[in-house]
């Protein structure tokens, strides 16, 4: 499915209306550059899960969990992880066996490491403020 949005905002609103649909044990794995709308995309995650405390990226600590989510919600950033060993010492695999929502950034860097049912979020720049986004790996419609 694909999908434009115009603005941060619009993009939150998309991460929104996903969350709807998700459930326990979900991996969504985004794939796009820095400033692409991850983190804004995490931010309507959490809202639609039932969260409005402040998402931030996790980019120096990793993973950030958001208790307020039903199920909780754990945003992990892989940008700085390039092998196996270094996956592991996220404690990654430990949470594939949760009862939570894992959002990963830069989930090229461990696209080997991620399960089958994964859903995939593909962020594409189309301007400053425009996004194409490209969710797969969803059952049925947004």
């Amino acid at each position: 499915m694909k999908f434009h949005t115009a603005s941060p905002l619009e993009t939150q609103a998309l991460g929104e209306k996903l969350a709807h649909k998700l459930k326990a044990g979900d991996i969504i794995a985004y794939e796009g550059g820095l400033g692409m709308g991850k983190t804004a995309f995490t931010r309507g995650l959490a809202k639609g899960l039932g969260d409005d405390s402040e998402v931030s990226s996790p980019t120096f600590a990793l993973v950030h969990e958001y208790l307020g989510c039903t199920p909780t919600l754990y945003h992990f950033d892989m940008y700085r992880v390039h092998t196996m060993d270094d996956l592991y010492s996220t404690g990654f695999f430990d949470y594939l066996e949760g009862e939570s929502i894992l959002a990963v950034e830069w989930s090229e860097n461990i696209t080997d490491a991620l399960p089958e049912n994964t859903i995939f979020v593909r962020f594409k720049r189309i301007s400053e403020n425009e996004r194409e986004i490209t969710i797969d790996g969803l059952a049925g419609e947004l």
